[in-house]
């Protein structure tokens, strides 16, 4: 039998239910509700890769992917290919159109710098949405903690994306900077380096510094600028306009 999507009704039920579950109880019931149509986009941050590890023992045939904007840190790249050799999940490369060195020729030098919204934009968001045209998952999964940013504070566990026209399932939206690390350690989850040298969020290497102490764990996430989010999990708005 085919899989079908969610109504409103199943999605605020499944939401109610798993509210305060487990993670791996909550993906367990994403692959058997949506899978093969189900989705894992993972920067290969720490909790997206606790994420992995799970569904390497729920689901490993999940469809995983990376958005590869072309700015990404050696050290990103590199573990994806230890994710690999570990889990034998192949996490597939989402890239735009235009290389960097295109983009950057016809933009007239790089935007990350002056407009990194509009960069966030080009080089993420409409790379996934095509994506998502291509792939025609039903469901996606997201490694977003509601600690993290306020954005991410309003999601939950389980809702409708309007921004992909999809179900999202967040199942480490309840977990802490302790519950990730802790899950690290105990399950020797390959992990990115950056992590040990002070970069607690990673993300493009131009719009990505290390953070002092004291500082927030996304003050080095476009450091400067009010900025905090590239766009996939900030609530929907018209194109363009506050990604």
């Amino acid at each position: 039998m085919s899989v079908q999507q969610a109504t409103t009704e199943e999605i605020a039920e499944a939401n109610e239910r798993l509210r305060t579950a487990s993670p791996q109880t909550v993906l367990q019931w994403a692959a058997e509700r949506f899978h093969p149509r189900l989705l894992m986009a993972t920067a290969f941050g720490a909790e997206g890769c606790c994420i992995i590890h799970m569904l390497a023992e729920i689901q490993p045939a999940t469809t995983v992917i990376n958005l590869d904007t072309g700015y990404q840190f050696p050290e990103t790249l590199e573990l994806r290919e230890r994710i690999k050799d570990k889990y034998g999940i192949e996490v597939e490369y989402i890239r735009p159109e235009l290389t960097v060195t295109e983009y950057e020729a016809e933009h007239g030098g790089p935007l990350y710098s002056h407009r990194p919204d509009q960069c966030c934009y080009d080089r993420k968001i409409l790379p996934l949405r095509l994506a998502v045209e291509r792939i025609a998952p039903l469901a996606w999964i997201s490694a977003i903690r509601k600690d993290q940013t306020t954005d991410r504070g309003k999601a939950e566990v389980v809702q409708w994306d309007t921004k992909f026209n999809l179900v999202k399932v967040n199942p480490l939206l309840n977990w802490t900077k302790k519950d990730v690390w802790g899950f690290i350690h105990k399950n020797d989850v390959p992990y990115n380096p950056l992590h040990d040298r002070d970069y607690p969020s990673i993300g493009c290497w131009p719009c990505t510094r290390p953070v002092a102490a004291g500082e927030d764990d996304r003050a080095g996430r476009w450091a400067g600028k009010v900025k905090k989010e590239c766009g996939l999990h900030v609530i929907e708005v018209k194109d363009g306009e506050g990604i």
